[in-house]
């Protein structure tokens, strides 16, 4: 049974995030192929229109809307068809009622078009003539002037993980550097006398160090760089000074091992120690009601968290999701309402229908209401890349399955 006055994992959270700076990092100007996995430190506003043009999202024929209407397979409408719109060109010429013009997938609609018509809804009749075998609507198969982005619009806002489709975002309108905040350092000191390199051979006694890696590499999933400091004994100078130098030079530090019993009062006592020199609160914490986990210290010196972990490994993935990557995303700049977990639970926020005999991806992005996460659909053509942007992840309708309904329970696969 845990001991009733350690606390619960979420106060004790609170407790470390209570006491340091929101982003402070300091900032840099990136190129944008260098800012994958960056937070942004400001919005982003487009000083251009995405497109800035009308383009066709099909390869068919631009025509007027209009005269389509009340086409149908056995009573066609009949089209003259002059001239052809060529890619990265824009039109010399226009088309009036009666008329259209070949176009490609991408190419910019002549004036007098408001609509494309698709190859497969026409039937050539000569070399200047097509049958229309279906009506089409206005702007049916064409992306607006701006209807991806629109000038003046915040595409990204302060705080944002920056993803692939983000970066395309604003290479799209034209950005190719970006001020972002600066990913964290956070340092690891393995503690303990019984721990040795891994290529080292063992002796009686002694385990290889898994616990740098396994931080390692979670910290630098989520947007950290880390620096292994190396193992040090069981000593209070020797881990004192591992401890000082960490913080010269990082933004967060994590100490592996010597917080169970024996040693655990040295680590803390340390901890407290450096508090008096630099300044901080010291230890916040020291014991959660956790399993694996419950020896786990925190504390804060010169408004840097220090995290005292236990050294068994299970332990170590526990306390790293529950402690170090909230951390981790209020030094970083990240906007507390973009943590999810990466596959969650959602209910649909409307009906989406699906064509029988394909699999859907719908995209999503996921607001919570009466204390439930819903999914509500980015309804748009797959050419815009906003689509992605606004999306937290995607629903997938299986290919035996017509549809979903409002309320139905979804899994989202987040971005």
């Amino acid at each position: 049974m845990f001991d009733k006055n350690y606390l619960l994992p979420p106060d004790a959270l609170e407790r470390i995030l209570a006491a340091i700076s929101e982003g402070h990092l300091s900032t840099e100007r990136l190129k944008i192929e260098e800012c994958y996995g960056y937070i942004i430190a400001s919005d982003v506003i487009s000083s251009e229109d995405l497109p800035q043009f009308y383009r066709s999202t099909v390869d068919g024929y631009a025509l007027n809307s209009r005269d389509t209407f009340g086409a149908k397979e056995n009573s066609p409408a009949y089209i003259t068809v002059k001239h052809e719109v060529f890619m990265g060109v824009a039109p010399d010429f226009g088309i009036k009622i009666g008329e259209a013009s070949k176009i490609p997938t991408g190419g910019m609609l002549p004036k007098g078009a408001d609509a494309v018509l698709m190859l497969e809804h026409a039937q050539t009749v000569s070399d200047d003539m097509i049958e229309v075998m279906r009506p089409v609507a206005p702007n049916e198969n064409v992306i607006k002037r701006g209807e991806d982005i629109k000038k003046d619009e915040t595409v990204l806002t302060k705080g944002h993980r920056l993803r692939a489709q983000d970066i395309g975002a604003l290479a799209g309108i034209g950005i190719t550097a970006i001020d972002v905040f600066r990913k964290p350092v956070v340092s690891i000191i393995s503690t303990g006398d019984e721990i040795v390199p891994a290529n080292n051979p063992l002796k009686s006694g002694q385990v290889r160090d898994i616990n740098s890696f396994t931080l390692s590499g979670l910290i630098s999933e989520h947007g950290g760089i880390p620096v292994k400091k190396g193992i040090f004994k069981d000593d209070y100078d020797v881990i004192k000074n591992a401890m000082e130098g960490a913080l010269q030079d990082s933004d967060m530090v994590l100490i592996s091992g010597g917080t169970s019993a024996g040693t655990k009062d040295m680590t803390a006592e340390i901890i407290n120690d450096i508090a008096k020199i630099y300044g901080g609160a010291g230890v916040l914490f020291h014991g959660v009601s956790l399993k694996p986990g419950k020896p786990m210290i925190g504390g804060v010196v010169n408004n840097k968290p220090i995290l005292g972990l236990p050294g068994h490994p299970a332990a170590i993935v526990v306390c790293f999701d529950l402690f170090i990557k909230p951390v981790m995303e209020k030094l970083s700049g990240l906007n507390p309402k973009k943590k999810f977990a990466k596959t969650i639970t959602a209910k649909m926020a409307k009906n989406i229908a699906s064509q029988a005999g394909r699999e859907d991806h719908i995209r999503v992005y996921l607001e919570e209401k009466d204390g439930k996460l819903i999914a509500v659909p980015v309804l748009g053509k797959s050419g815009l890349i906003t689509t992605l942007v606004k999306a937290d992840g995607i629903v997938v309708i299986p290919q035996n399955k017509l549809g979903l309904e409002t309320g139905e329970d979804v899994e989202v696969k987040l971005f």
